[in-house]
């Protein structure tokens, strides 16, 4: 099995920490965010990862190589920004199996196996997306499903304080998954281009301990206190 992990950003807001090195090989709890997300898709049984470079693409390749974790390591790099879904298109063609995992460079979970999306995903989904509730869903992009964790809305960030499920960054796909893609576009969003002209993604609800660590304040969180123990984290700010 393959997955495509996203780490090709600029990671603006992270400032000096990634000026030198790739947001994914920063340090928590004593190994590199790439290496906690590569331990969760090797024991979801992923052999291969590809990784959808840009930004400080040689120093990630002479860091991590050709094998990485216990997983093969592929690179797709980009030459120009494609965004998040012009990248996993790149990335795409070096991908052979179906389903395939893509994970964003910036999040860590725990208490949580990749394996229970597995077992949702069954045959004519295009998909199931890592829904995560948090406490506070302004920073976050929120999704709506029905009973049965069918998508029928995507809400942007939102203004009031609440709690809600939000999108993890974490993703099951189909290869079909590319026929919502925009024709003729190599630079695109899946979140605002893709995800919602899909009429048969579904969202995998978890009260998992998550985070992203995309700004100072949360990566500084993820520092002091990961691996979470069944605390929801993402409303960290």
């Amino acid at each position: 099995m393959q997955a495509i992990i996203l780490c090709g950003g600029l990671a603006t807001r992270l400032g000096e920490a990634v000026k030198t090195v790739p947001k994914v090989w920063l340090e928590i709890a004593g190994k590199t965010v790439l290496a906690w997300q590569v331990q969760m898709l090797v024991e979801a049984g992923v052999t291969e990862v590809v990784l959808a470079s840009g930004h400080l693409h040689n120093v990630l390749y002479e860091k991590v190589g050709n094998n990485y974790g216990g997983a093969r390591i592929r690179y797709a790099k980009e030459e120009k920004r494609l965004g998040t879904g012009g990248a996993i298109q790149n990335a795409m063609q070096q991908i052979r199996t179906s389903p395939f995992f893509v994970l964003n460079g910036d999040i860590l979970l725990s208490d949580f196996s990749l394996r229970e999306m597995l077992v949702r995903f069954q045959q004519g989904m295009a998909g199931v997306l890592l829904s995560v509730y948090v406490p506070d869903i302004r920073p976050y992009g929120e999704i709506m499903s029905d009973g049965n964790g069918k998508i029928h809305a995507f809400r942007e960030k939102q203004s009031t304080y609440r709690a809600g499920y939000v999108n993890g960054g974490v993703y099951l796909f189909d290869q079909s998954i590319a026929d919502a893609f925009p024709k003729g576009q190599e630079t695109f969003s899946m979140e605002r281009d893709v995800f919602p002209f899909v009429s048969n993604l579904y969202a995998f609800q978890t009260d998992a301990s998550w985070i992203d660590i995309g700004v100072p304040e949360r990566l500084a969180y993820a520092r002091k206190h990961f691996p979470f123990s069944n605390v929801p984290c993402g409303s960290v700010r």
